[in-house]
């Protein structure tokens, strides 16, 4: 079917949590857009009530999770290739079956009628038919539709029944074997813990815990970190206690420990690579009593106002923040060398696919390789500015060997002052676990965190 006009799509403004959804995945698909800002756009920018923000999260998250299955299922659904189908259309039916599939609290007849009224205002009654027809057979045929096969393909089977592409199955199918391989694909589809890291400068853990908690919302010590605290239906960041005061930053639990594992202490000259919007580089100051250096470069001058922002409210004065593209050269100050060197690099963000779904429907198997490529050369960069006797930390959101051991095992084979020492002697205690041979790695279906690699290297003096 043809796209509507824009004409029928503007007499037609979203207003309902199931209409602004239909937008922010088709924003997701066609522009490349990142949920999570099309999603806190929506919140600040729609007068919708509680109940409605919830369900409009939820099947925002949801369907991402589950879009390839409900591909799938669509594909034996529609005589019309995916591919072709009018982008706004797809992105409507997958919210439809969604709902009638995955969600119990909501009744199907309800996500079946709005999913045609919406049509029917986007695209006219053919628009309406279509929706309806195709649903409506969804709902004879969910038993059939429940049954993946697969053919005898383990690739295939996994990537159907679990959502994720086939390349990044295959990936890690051949990094941790097929039972850890389902593991890990089921806890993908898992809601993601909210975690803040209390500002150590200004509050202790276990009293942020209590003003929280004060405050009516589920919080609870994380395991592995020890300024971590997980959050469970929160309210918006903003409107947190403490928040305004500069008592905590929003920061992942794997993220912290990085910080732990590179070790600055106060007074030595540290540099994060990489570091908007700037936790790791906050949390290394927090570390360093707020004494000594520590510069923050990014290659953007947005990344460094965030940076400032983040900076400024967690009233913290070590931090430089510079804009540099750590993949060219350094000059002035910033070719001084360093004590300690974090390069936290970009990569394909594999292992945070909890609370960033959409990156598996994203990203591209040639993404991993462009991406290993270019962590190869900033590493290599990087690791110049380096004094000798000090330490650097590689580190990366991602799963995938070409992004992680292979640019480490690259870099050692070029570079022999550089050792590589073992991540569970610098963790702290309760995260000691969290290592694979001598890699810091945090997984979800085992740590429930974000999936996390890093490398501790020592410069030979």
């Amino acid at each position: 079917m043809a796209p509507a006009s824009k004409k029928a799509r503007s007499s037609a403004p979203p207003e309902t949590s199931r209409a602004l959804a239909v937008e922010i995945l088709h924003g997701v698909e066609a522009r490349k857009a990142f949920a999570d800002i099309l999603l806190d756009s929506a919140l600040k920018t729609t007068a919708l009530a509680p109940s409605d923000r919830a369900l409009l999260t939820q099947i925002v998250y949801g369907t991402l999770r589950w879009r390839g299955k409900i591909d799938w299922m669509l594909g034996r659904l529609t005589r019309e290739p995916l591919e072709k189908m009018d982008g706004y259309l797809k992105n409507l039916l997958r919210v439809t079956l969604y709902q009638m599939l995955f969600l119990d609290k909501v009744p199907a007849y309800a996500a079946v009628n709005e999913g045609v009224e919406i049509a029917k205002r986007y695209g006219g009654k053919g628009a309406a038919g279509l929706v309806n027809a195709i649903a409506r057979r969804c709902l004879r045929e969910r038993e059939q539709l429940a049954t993946v096969d697969g053919g005898g393909d383990t690739v295939r089977r996994l990537a159907v029944a679990w959502s994720h592409p086939e390349w990044l199955v295959k990936k890690w199918l051949d990094y941790f074997g097929a039972g850890e391989t389902e593991a890990l694909l089921r806890a993908n589809n898992e809601e993601a813990p909210l975690v803040l890291r209390a500002n150590r400068l200004k509050i202790e853990r276990d009293n942020l815990l209590e003003k929280l908690q004060a405050a009516g919302i589920d919080a609870a010590r994380a395991p592995h970190a020890p300024e971590a605290i997980q959050l469970r239906g929160a309210a918006a960041v903003e409107r947190l206690p403490g928040f305004a005061e500069g008592l905590f930053f929003v920061q992942s639990e794997a993220s912290q420990l990085v910080g732990y594992l590179l070790g600055a202490r106060p007074g030595e000259r540290v540099w994060d690579a990489s570091a908007a919007p700037g936790g790791k580089a906050t949390h290394i100051a927090e570390l360093m009593d707020d004494r000594g250096e520590v510069v923050a470069t990014d290659i953007s001058n947005r990344g460094i106002r965030r940076i400032k922002e983040n900076v400024h409210r967690l009233g913290l004065g070590s931090i430089r923040p510079l804009v540099a593209d750590a993949a060219g050269e350094l000059t002035g100050e910033l070719a001084l060398p360093y004590d300690r060197i974090l390069a936290d690099l970009p990569c394909t963000g594999m292992g945070t696919l909890r609370s960033h779904p959409e990156a598996r429907w994203l990203k591209q198997e040639a993404d991993v390789e462009r991406l290993g490529r270019l962590q190869k050369t900033i590493l290599d960069r990087v690791a110049a500015r380096l004094k000798p006797g000090g330490t650097m930390v590689y580190s990366t959101c991602t799963l995938t060997r070409e992004e992680n051991e292979e640019v480490v095992e690259n870099f050692l084979r070029g570079h022999e002052e550089y050792i590589l020492e073992n991540a569970a002697a610098f963790l702290p205690e309760e995260a000691r676990t969290m290592v694979r041979g001598n890699y810091f790695t945090a997984l979800p279906h085992r740590d429930d965190t974000d999936g996390f690699f890093a490398a501790r290297m020592r410069k030979r003096a």
